[in-house]
């Protein structure tokens, strides 16, 4: 067998690239390989190819903290993120340790060996392994192959075209013509926009409204900063700034949730003027109880300011031929219609991790630190956050995971494993409980659970995790390390 990898990493999106680049970075001794079941990297940036695709976050804190996001739009569309990620992938030698057109289907820890064995599949049916030390899972939580299927009655008797997000055809030709997208989260209020100045007509078919944030697609700031300043440094400023404001306005919408209410619609009034209609933009639920819609520019209100884009509220009754009847009797004309009602979460990119040959349920483990699992030796997986960037996670994880590497090689140790005994005595509080959206609470069973405090939790804090991250000792007396085919011991007994 070849030699294993020191690190195997599953997915090529923002998690897989920035953990390689972190490892470039810090750990430039470490061999890893990369496992991607797409043809080319970018994970969800490339999946999904839906009109206005983009961030939803500023890119300033969706780029990495050590490679400086330079486009003058800090709301940014997917071939700008690709072409990112590109240039992350190539100025620190990642693509040539991508092994693309690869599906990861299985993976099992052999303890006498330590080392993981992962099984992936190619789009031909064959079958490889490969073998590494540490097993890095940055596979996103969407399941790739099925979206959410809200089994809307009557569907299938639709005479025009019905299409998901997640699956865009390329060829799709809707000028002219009369769209409702069914949804109201950041992929409506995207694909809404993006299809009114060719369509005849978009309505967005709300069951539940959402909480929108509008704000410039270019950050006003961050432009005088680079002007005066060193590109690096005006970049960190930039994130240390947007990562200061959302952090407050998620802090106070959680402690004034009335005066967050009042002030996002008063954003939208000011937006609307007489197009606003306050049964549209009333959630029965706090801001941030879900991700908020950010609105670039205003582009969905302009739209809807200019007849071209309207909101309707209520329930499918079903759907005939021509659109949707509405169970109040109300019917929606249609010539296509975008059902982006939501995504199914797959945890740990569905691959069947086992330990010794024994399935690991990772519904019944603990988070460690935001990234490893109670009693899972050599693994770890990025969740990002649900109310800020994702990347934010990716870079304070990663720098960790690194500090760990270091640290183990200097004992001179094999394994690591976030020990938790059957006597615990953790209070169970997980914060995506917090959330209401549908994809969390329909996964709910498959995500591993979160105590009350560090470090078994799964934190949306960011700051505070950083600082945790950043501070704690790596020997924090929780964390067991062993040598292969040695029994497990603590730090201090190795020295």
């Amino acid at each position: 067998m070849a030699e294993p990898f020191d690190v195997v990493i599953i997915g090529a999106g923002i998690s897989g690239i920035g953990m390689a680049a972190h490892l470039r970075r810090q750990c430039p001794g470490k061999r890893f390989a990369i496992i991607e079941r797409r043809e080319r990297l970018g994970g969800t940036w490339d999946l999904f190819r839906y009109p206005g695709i983009r961030s939803d976050s500023d890119m300033f804190t969706l780029g990495y903290a050590f490679e400086p996001w330079q486009d003058e739009r800090a709301i940014a569309d997917a071939g700008s993120i690709l072409r990112y990620l590109d240039g992350v992938a190539d100025r620190y030698d990642i693509r040539d340790h991508i092994r693309f057109g690869r599906k990861a289907i299985a993976a099992d820890w052999d303890s006498e060996r330590a080392l993981w064995t992962v099984t992936a599949e190619t789009g031909e049916g064959r079958r490889e392994t490969i073998a590494g030390r540490f097993l890095f899972f940055g596979a996103g939580y969407y399941d790739y192959d099925e979206p959410h299927d809200p089994q809307i009655p009557g569907i299938d008797d639709f005479s025009g075209l019905t299409i998901h997000p997640q699956f865009w055809p390329e060829d799709v030709d809707y000028a002219g013509k009369k769209v409702v997208v069914i949804g109201s989260g950041a992929t409506a209020a995207t694909v809404v926009p993006a299809m009114a100045s060719a369509a005849a007509q978009v309505t967005m078919l709300q069951r539940t409204p959402s909480w929108y944030l509008s704000r410039p697609a270019k950050d006003g700031i961050a432009s005088t900063l680079r002007r005066l300043l060193p590109a690096r440094l005006a970049y960190a400023l930039t994130r240390l700034k947007n990562v200061f404001l959302q952090h407050q306005l998620i802090e106070r919408s959680r402690k004034r949730p009335a005066a967050v209410k009042a002030w996002l619609r008063r954003q939208l009034e000011k937006e609307l003027g007489t197009a606003y209609d306050p049964a549209a933009f009333s959630p029965p639920y706090d801001p941030w109880q879900q991700r908020m819609c950010l609105v670039p520019d205003g582009d969905l209100f302009a739209a809807m300011r200019a007849g071209k884009a309207d909101i309707v509220t209520g329930h499918i009754a079903g759907v005939d031929r021509t659109g949707i009847l509405l169970e109040d009797g109300r019917h929606i004309d249609a010539d296509i219609i975008v059902t982006a009602t939501g995504l199914r979460i797959a945890t740990l990119g569905k691959v069947a991790v086992s330990l010794d040959g024994k399935p690991v349920d990772f519904g019944t483990t603990f988070y460690y630190r935001n990234c490893m699992f109670s009693n899972v030796p050599n693994l770890a997986a990025l969740f990002g956050y649900l109310n800020a960037a994702w990347t934010l996670r990716v870079d304070s994880v990663a720098d960790w995971l690194c500090r760990l590497f270091e640290h183990m090689d200097a004992w001179g140790v094999d394994v690591v494993t976030p020990f938790l005994g059957e006597d615990h005595g953790l209070i169970e509080a997980n914060p995506l409980d917090y959330f209401s959206s549908g994809y969390l609470q329909r996964a709910r069973h498959l995500i591993p659970k979160s105590a009350t405090s560090a470090p078994w939790r799964l934190s949306m804090d960011y700051p505070s995790d950083r600082r945790e991250l950043r501070d704690t000792p790596i020997d924090d007396g929780v964390l067991r390390f062993r040598r292969a085919s040695a029994p497990i011991v603590a730090q201090s007994a190795l020295a």
